[in-house]
């Protein structure tokens, strides 16, 4: 949001969401100020006072995700940590694997490197360039064709922004047997779902996104009794069973070795808190609109194209190119010259570029508004993509 400070717009937010509800900052300022405890390393009133709060905001993440409990979540570096947990903890040699060309690097790198560990077979299923959808029948017939041990989901596109029909996708790999593992870095917080309804065995997330925490914060759920068959990919000292040489095997502790980023816990248990007064369909509704406003004037500018299919599918996500300019030479004039801050490139998701057919522009530039973006600022984004247009 735009003040009489600072003309800097920010429409950066599928990165990490800017700027945050007042209380994150004052809750991670006081924890250092006036806590600074470790969690799970003592038994004097400070040490459970960091306690209650890391068990505060487990609770309240489940909440958002409408997980069976707070013992569900396990608090982890960032989203690529929360996915790479899953991803080397639950796959065992020879298994297959069945994603998208959606994926995130932190999907598709981890895979890549497994596939020769782990000796993987892994299957990319397309979408559809102009809805942005996943192809449904190719991705049943995958999981059909022979045993799969995993399906891995974007569950929104960081590049596209539109929601995946997970539903369906879930109710066959659950009819085959395998296991669904969802990417929601850009859905949760972003957009109401319930891991339960959509029977979600795993997913990983960012605190900094949707979620509105700091950076260096995230989160994965692992529906109940599924623990058992994750490996923990990092040992060591948890402040509980101190006396054993083993880890720990129950939730959330098996997979928190290390201390854990308390000062960011700190704010995303006051985010998480903040959402939910707010609620995660009111943001959205919020969000959607400005993004909807935003695509809608930039199909008007001629030379501009806009990739995404259905606005009402968007978590809040708008991707364009603007003919004759490389994608980078276009963030760099909104930057300079609008003071815009956005996003241009690959996104890091380099198979959904090669569908798009956008690798040759350098991918395409990323304009996504948060929560407490201002209309004005979106109003003045597309005016500035409409004076660089015509001025080419």
């Amino acid at each position: 949001m735009t003040d009489s400070s600072d003309t800097t717009i920010y429409l950066d937010n599928a990165a990490t969401s800017f700027p945050k509800p007042d209380c994150v900052y004052a809750a991670a300022d006081t924890y250092m100020r006036s806590m600074g405890i470790a969690f799970g390393r003592g038994s004097h009133a400070g040490a459970t006072d960091a306690a209650r709060l890391v068990a505060q905001c487990r609770q309240r993440v489940a909440r958002i995700l409408d997980a069976e409990s707070g013992d569900r979540v396990a608090f982890t570096f960032n989203c690529t940590d929360g996915l790479n947990l899953l991803l080397r903890g639950v796959l065992r040699k020879g298994d297959r694997v069945v994603t998208s060309t959606l994926e995130h690097n932190s999907v598709l790198r981890p895979l890549q490197q497994l596939k020769s560990e782990f000796q993987l077979d892994v299957v990319y299923v397309d979408f559809d360039a102009q809805t942005g959808l996943i192809d449904t029948k190719s991705f049943v017939h995958e999981l059909n064709s022979q045993p799969t041990r995993l399906v891995v989901l974007n569950h929104a596109s960081n590049v596209t922004g539109i929601v995946q029909p997970v539903e369906t996708i879930s109710a066959a790999t659950h009819e085959t047997g395998a296991l669904l593992m969802l990417d929601a870095a850009q859905t949760a917080g972003h957009i109401p779902f319930s891991v339960r309804d959509l029977k979600i065995d795993m997913l990983a997330s960012a605190g900094h996104k949707g979620l509105l925490g700091p950076l260096g914060t995230g989160i994965v759920y692992i529906r109940d009794g599924l623990e058992n068959e994750v490996l923990p990919i990092r040992c060591g000292g948890t402040g509980t069973d101190s006396e054993s040489p083993l880890q720990p095997i129950t939730m959330p502790t098996k997979f928190e070795s290390g201390n854990l980023n308390m000062p960011g816990l700190a704010g995303l248990n006051a985010a998480a808190e903040w959402i939910l007064q707010q609620s995660v369909a009111n943001l959205h509704q919020r969000i959607l609109k400005l993004s909807t406003q935003l695509s809608q004037a930039l199909r008007e500018i001629r030379g501009v194209a806009v990739f995404g299919g259905v606005e009402a599918q968007n978590v809040g996500i708008v991707s364009f190119s603007l003919n004759g300019m490389d994608s980078q030479d276009v963030a760099a004039v909104l930057d300079q010259s609008f003071q815009i801050r956005c996003r241009a490139g690959l996104h890091c998701a380099p198979l959904v570029h090669k569908t798009l057919g956008t690798i040759p522009a350098g991918g395409t530039v990323r304009l996504s508004p948060g929560p407490l973006t201002a209309q004005a600022d979106v109003t003045a984004a597309a005016e500035a993509v409409a004076q660089l247009a015509a001025s080419l």
